[in-house]
């Protein structure tokens, strides 16, 4: 039995986790994978408050992971299969066991959007849907395509044309939907290339990607490139994790909160990028944890 449990070890998460514990509550965090969520997959944080220098999401996360246990925060790594949350108490069910608490942080934040085309399951690891700082350095000198239009995804591309012989962004929309730092840096890079107003539609290949499609907004024309070997890394938006929250009230999939990070039903918070927001960043998840703790502290 917890005073507090906290679904996800994210920015979110890791900062409920913190400020409840500062606040004398029995805490726990429940991570499916790894602290730091899907921040600690990239290659480089930016924009956030005493960053170290070169931080990437691995040290971050790290370091998020560190002050944490520091804190006294304990975090257990086991997959959810099951919540109930209307009574007073409340029950996390695990794939080894079940936990309580009177209040529960949803701060399990989203996944990355499939494309659902032709050859992504089949070539998922094989030159599609890749991982940049992971898989970047083994496309050295070969051609790479970055899907998405957004900060991540053209800071990503930021990152990989460091290896590739050429990078293509490849953008349903007819300009960018970066900030302007990062426009900036596309134009000035000799080797990046965009392909706007444009999808990829489909990847073939046996071991590896050897051919793409990309699909035009304008006239629906498909073109096909032959390119074997290269490399598609895909940021596409992330979509929620709320499968198992239907009980909440949900919008677009996001769940309601008021500014006190309550949801729809007493005690039970959400914190981070699974909530219904306009902006979604570390620093506002970070925000919302703290938020959230506090007020499940009361």
């Amino acid at each position: 039995m917890y005073d507090i449990i906290i679904i996800g070890a994210g920015p979110a998460g890791i900062s409920a986790g913190i400020y409840a514990i500062s606040r004398g509550k029995k805490t726990l965090v429940l991570e499916q994978a790894q602290v730091g969520g899907i921040i600690g997959k990239v290659s480089t944080v930016t924009h956030y408050t005493a960053l170290q220098v070169n931080e990437t999401g691995a040290t971050f996360a790290a370091r998020m992971k560190e002050q944490a246990l520091n804190a006294g925060v304990e975090i257990v790594y086991d997959t959810v299969t099951n919540v109930e949350l209307t009574n007073d108490v409340k029950t996390i069910h695990t794939s080894k066991g079940a936990y309580q608490a009177r209040r529960v942080i949803l701060a399990n934040g989203g996944s990355p959007r499939k494309l659902g085309i032709p050859g992504e399951v089949e070539l998922a690891g094989k030159g599609m849907g890749l991982n940049a700082p992971r898989d970047g350095a083994s496309y050295t000198g070969k051609n790479i395509y970055v899907v998405g239009g957004a900060d991540g995804a053209v800071k990503e591309a930021l990152y990989l044309a460091s290896f590739a012989n050429k990078l293509t962004i490849i953008h349903f929309e007819n300009q960018l939907g970066c900030i302007p730092e990062f426009s900036q840096k596309v134009a000035a890079a000799g080797n990046i290339t965009l392909r706007l107003g444009s999808r990829l539609h489909g990847v073939y290949g046996q071991d590896l990607v050897e051919r793409l499609e990309i699909s035009s907004e304008q006239n629906g024309t498909i073109e096909t490139i032959d390119d074997p070997g290269c490399g598609i890394f895909v940021y596409a938006g992330v979509a929620p994790n709320t499968q198992m929250y239907t009980q909440l009230d949900l919008q677009d999939g996001y769940i309601v909160t008021n500014e006190k990070m309550e949801t729809s039903i007493p005690g039970v918070y959400a914190a981070g990028d699974i909530r219904v927001k306009q902006v979604r960043q570390v620093a506002t998840a970070v925000s919302d944890g703290a938020i959230a703790a506090i007020n499940a502290s009361l």
